[in-house]
């Protein structure tokens, strides 16, 4: 220090704050209050002291307003704050951050008189914690909307499952308002039933800074609503009321959005196996068809109006196979198109429109093995249909035999069968003939 110049009581006094506002952090300090003013502008000032020394202290109207119950002459409390001098007077003082009861602090005994109170009530009992969705599809969140957990929340949801629908429901986390701002919250969203599961919470911070979550009207507004509620307050080991009663509670807000929302990379690979069964179910669909289209064709009989009828059963079989195989088709473009609207909400458009392209290629070749499936067989019917038709009696009529029988249609093989003047028909190759008997021989010859 330069002695050759005197320092002004103002620099000694700069100096000096400064030096001790350097050189200690936040401590904690335990005394009595005395002389306690509290005036109209929110600020306290007091003297902390014990038996043998005692300090000035101040504490501001943004620290105050934390202070649920006003102290008095005497009480014994414990004091978080700053070293400080105050330079118009010079005077030492303390700068008081939070102000809790001598030993445990009033808000700690607050906390554990309500969480005993709301423990016997049964708000915390497991049988009324509701589950969570497995796929929320639209995910509420109570937060400020200027604060740290929604950026946490919006990057871990945008890394893992972007196309997850995300309603804000702004409010207070901090301050005499929050409280009651937070339970409309609550009491809106389950109003409004837009979403499937809610996350409550906010960032890290002094148990002041917390408090609106202890509130006992927070606690029941998370225990009456009807949409379940993640709670996610603070730090890993910051715990509220709130994670209390709340259906889960997650250590952070970054760790809720985590459990909330699926993986998009799971999506994706139960979307191919979902495509890879419902080609070997196609695939399964052709065969059995297959096999039951042989068995009709071992069945076919001959000749005439067995063959006809054979050819119908095919062709009916053939139509149905047909049928069959279109609804399978529309059926499984149905559910494609179903869960390419889901992909298009919840995962990237690109591998949908890949899929959907895969899936019209083996459309376009179902159609194509069905078409030359169907030609196969219409042709060997043909061709089993010419082999039959030559050993018919209808190709013995078409080279100029005819077909004898009785007025009452029965087949003519022996003369004793009918009678003189007896009308008979001969059927011909073309049309028929009605025929009088008019002589008979009986002779084998």
């Amino acid at each position: 220090m330069n002695l050759s110049k005197p320092l002004s009581v103002s620099e000694l006094n700069q100096s000096a704050k400064t030096l001790l506002e350097s050189s200690f952090s936040l401590i904690q300090v335990e005394g009595e209050i005395s002389n306690l003013a509290r005036p109209s502008s929110g600020h306290w000032y007091f003297t902390l002291k014990d038996a043998r020394a005692q300090v000035r202290c101040a504490m501001f109207k943004n620290r105050t307003q934390f202070i649920r119950t006003l102290p008095k002459e005497g009480d014994r409390v414990v004091l978080t704050a700053k070293v400080s001098l105050y330079e118009g007077r010079g005077d030492f003082q303390l700068i008081a951050e939070q102000m809790a009861l001598g030993g445990t602090g009033q808000l700690q005994i607050a906390f554990e008189a309500l969480k005993a109170k709301l423990q016997f009530e049964g708000l915390f009992s497991t049988e009324h914690k509701r589950a969570l969705p497995v796929h929320p599809t639209h995910l509420g969140i109570i937060t400020s909307p200027t604060g740290a957990a929604i950026h946490d929340i919006l990057h871990v949801l945008q890394r893992r499952f972007p196309g997850l629908e995300v309603t804000l429901y702004p409010t207070a986390v901090q301050g005499k308002e929050a409280a009651g701002q937070i339970v409309k919250a609550i009491e809106f969203a389950n109003r409004d039933r837009r979403c499937d599961v809610l996350i409550v919470g906010r960032g890290g911070g002094s148990l002041e800074d917390l408090w609106p979550f202890n509130e006992e009207s927070v606690a029941r507004a998370i225990f009456a609503s009807q949409l379940p509620i993640v709670s996610a307050v603070g730090h890993e080991t910051d715990i509220t009321i709130a994670d209390w009663v709340a259906d889960y509670r997650a250590p952070t807000p970054s760790a809720a959005a985590e459990i909330l929302s699926p993986n998009q990379l799971d999506i994706h690979n139960q979307l191919s196996r979902l495509t890879r069964q419902l080609y070997q179910a196609i695939l399964l669909k052709v065969d059995t068809s297959r096999q039951s289209l042989s068995h009709l064709k071992k069945r076919l009989r001959h000749p005439g109006d067995k063959l006809r009828e054979q050819a119908q059963r095919i062709d009916r079989a053939e139509l149905r196979l047909h049928s069959l195989m279109q609804r399978q088709i529309k059926n499984t473009q149905l559910k494609l198109e179903q869960l390419n609207k889901r992909l298009m909400k919840q995962a990237p458009f690109n591998l949908v429109q890949q899929h959907h392209r895969y899936l019209q290629q083996l459309d376009a070749r179902h159609r194509l093995a069905m078409h030359q499936l169907i030609n196969h067989q219409h042709n060997r019917l043909k061709h089993q249909a010419a082999l039959l038709h030559q050993v018919s009696p209808l190709a013995t009529l078409s080279r100029g035999y005819a077909i004898l029988q009785t007025a009452d249609g029965l087949g003519i093989t022996e003369s004793s069968q009918v009678k003189l003047n007896e009308t008979i028909n001969a059927r011909l190759s073309k049309g028929s003939l009605a025929l009088s008997v008019t002589r008979i021989d009986n002779s084998s010859t």
